[in-house]
């Protein structure tokens, strides 16, 4: 009888992980389904006083067991400042490793928590004004632990980017809580709705940018995944001609198998 209930149990959790799918604009600790063996590609708008960013990375993450994953994100990007000529090509290419040092299950509920890897490679141009690429070396160091049931999924990161080049290094933070609209079902058919922040600072500049980070996601089936929402800035210590309007996404997730 025990065994039943937990096989009932792992059959409940596995329909939790699947329907809740993943934040959009914070990082999850799950390692399977939509955000495990895939590709997830974003449109991304970025409306600033005199310039417009459109951005379209291409990420494709791939599990090495259940509690190991590795990737890449390589971004093409399209910068339009105002009154002046347009500069596209890829930007700085990125790979990441992410391992799952913590998991508590339960029936209908799971906590996790994850180490995040990430460097980021000078690989965009800077040759042409404006410049593509960022022209140094970024590594990530990072934690992102969430909780997640029937009701709700709560989501937080927090991190630290050092910089090369005598460039300012970054303290990275983010949440995201998600809410299921539909009844739990499987295989998904689900509507979710993120709510949260993303922000960093920058502690030698003693810069702050905090956004708010609405969004909606629908779940169409175990392997297709559609999301949108928008950026909102509350505040963003940057110079003049550059603060941000709005930032807005709209994004694809497959599972390949």
């Amino acid at each position: 009888m025990k065994i039943i209930y937990l096989l009932l149990g792992l059959l409940s959790l596995t329909n939790i992980l699947f329907a809740q799918g993943p934040p959009i604009y914070t990082d999850t600790p799950i390692l399977l389904g939509l955000d495990g063996r895939g590709i997830r590609t974003f449109g991304k708008f970025i409306s600033k006083e005199n310039v417009n960013v459109y951005a379209q990375p291409l990420a494709v993450p791939i599990n090495l067991g259940v509690d190991f994953q590795v990737g890449a994100i390589a971004p093409y990007m399209v910068i339009s400042p105002k009154n002046k000529q347009s500069v596209s090509g890829f930007g700085d290419i990125s790979v990441f490793a992410k391992y799952v040092f913590q998991q508590s299950d339960g029936p209908g509920k799971t906590i996790r928590t994850l180490i995040k890897f990430m460097e980021t490679f000078p690989t965009g141009s800077t040759t042409k004004m404006p410049q593509i690429g960022s022209g140094v070396n970024q590594t990530y160091l990072g934690l992102v632990s969430g909780i997640i049931n029937l009701k709700y999924a709560l989501y937080g990161e927090l991190g630290y980017s050092f910089v090369s080049d005598n460039t300012p290094d970054n303290f990275i933070y983010a949440a995201s809580v998600g809410i299921p609209l539909l009844p739990q079902k499987y295989p998904p058919h689900q509507i979710n709705i993120y709510f949260g922040f993303n922000g960093s600072y920058e502690f030698e500049v003693k810069k702050n940018v905090l956004y708010l980070s609405p969004g909606i996601q629908y779940i169409a089936g175990k392997k297709v995944l559609l999301e949108t929402g928008v950026q909102l800035p509350v505040i963003e210590d940057v110079t003049s001609g550059f603060k941000t309007n709005y930032v807005f996404t709209f994004g694809l997730r497959v599972l390949l198998y």
